[in-house]
């Protein structure tokens, strides 16, 4: 028999090869969460100067992770016309022109539409990391390629709310505005760098669907159970101070807050160990569901140190359910549906990680008690949990 009658296998390419876009999966990764996570340290100066109410300093925040949502199908249209390369240095571009415009608003009506912008975005570059990953990278390692995005997410998370206010406002003469400029301008180098792999395993379909597919049941389930991942942790980060306040421990605040947020990054390392073990699993996803409800009923039932090690534990196993999630899309569909149906998830996941927590402070302001918010987080959870065991994970 000759060469030509049993052909070899194409050779995997070396690690070396795969390096440079492991390094632009992770920087975009990061860039999906500083811009929101620098507003809440930088808010106190922002609010001085601009004279912002309560609400509007909120909005600082709430305003971009509500863009995540209602921005996921500008990203899936935009995929399926100019492919989840381009979409991404798009949505990079239009991120730098919010956030960097926050930092010359002059009134507050700038700062809130600049605010929308860079929300906007963020909320374009979800779903196209997801479709990136199959034209960039081969089957086997496109759970590895889900984890390296979601850590440098959730590394962007704990950098912009740890280096802020320690490191980076001092050595700008404590100005908030240069600070945002800092921040934001080098991600026109990442959306210039991700011109230089050659790679396109699967050329883009242009003339794929791009609205989200309701009748696939994943759309919907996959949401939902994004859905919990979200509403526990920002709602829990949100009501934390409250919380403390209202039990008389507010002075652990500080350290409550470090190891809430830095849990996620370590759920993160943690995963770019398991993800090709754990993602696509039916058990691990239900364990990791089971045990952030457990957390967050912790929190509730304990007091002192063993309720913010409850927080902490329900923080680092949503970040495993949220890498599980956000993973799937690609594992589940062909490539021309990644982006579409990552859009249809993260528009489900996110409105429900918006609306849960604010339907919960609107209870808790009605009682007077601020667990009753944390409440309605964990009770949507434990009804949405059954999706865990009933949904299909193979391929479609």
């Amino acid at each position: 028999m000759s060469a030509t009658d049993n052909p070899a296998k194409p050779t995997p390419p070396p690690t070396a090869s795969l390096l440079p876009v492991a390094v632009l999966l992770w920087l975009a990764g990061v860039y999906m969460r500083i811009p929101i996570l620098v507003a809440p340290p930088l808010a106190p100066f922002i609010s001085a100067e601009v004279g912002l109410s309560q609400t509007l300093t909120g909005a600082l925040t709430t305003l971009p992770i509500l863009m995540l949502a209602i921005g996921a199908m500008p990203g899936s249209l935009s995929i399926s016309r100019i492919g989840p390369r381009n979409t991404l240095a798009f949505a990079l571009l239009v991120m730098v022109i919010g956030s960097a415009g926050r930092g010359l608003a002059p009134d507050t009506v700038t700062l809130m539409l600049t605010s929308a912008v860079m929300g906007l975005g963020i909320a374009m570059m979800q779903p196209a990391l997801p479709a990136l990953l199959p034209r960039w990278l081969e089957p086997e390692h496109l759970a590895l390629g889900s984890a390296i995005y979601m850590n440098g997410l959730l590394m962007g998370e704990f950098i912009g709310a740890g280096i802020t206010l320690p490191v980076l406002m001092p050595l700008l003469d404590n100005s908030w505005r240069a600070t945002l400029l800092v921040w934001s301008l080098p991600a026109i180098l990442v959306a210039a760098a991700l011109f230089l792999p050659k790679r396109d395993l699967a050329p883009p379909d242009r003339k794929a669907a791009w609205l989200p597919d309701w009748k696939n049941p994943l759309t919907l389930t996959l949401g939902l159970l994004l859905g919990v991942s979200g509403s526990l942790f920002f709602g829990v980060n949100a009501y934390m101070g409250t919380l403390l306040e209202q039990r008389g421990e507010l002075e652990n605040l500080t350290e409550a807050l470090f190891w809430y947020n830095f849990a996620q990054v370590f759920a993160s390392l943690v995963m770019l160990k398991m993800a090709r073990l754990w993602v696509g699993k039916k058990i691990p996803l239900i364990t990791m569901l089971l045990c952030s409800l457990a957390g967050t009923l912790g929190t509730l039932v304990f007091t002192g140190w063993w309720a913010i090690a409850s927080a902490t534990f329900m923080s680092f196993t949503a970040g495993i359910l949220l890498i599980m999630m956000v993973a799937l899309p690609p594992l589940l569909v062909s490539a021309s549906e990644t982006g579409r149906l990552s859009a249809g998830n993260f528009l489900v996941g996110y409105s429900i990680a918006f609306a849960v927590p604010m339907l919960g402070g609107l209870l808790s302001d009605w009682t007077g008690d601020i667990r009753h918010a944390i409440i309605v987080m964990l009770a949507y959870g434990i009804v949405v949990s059954p999706l865990a065991i009933k949904i299909n994970l193979n391929r479609r």
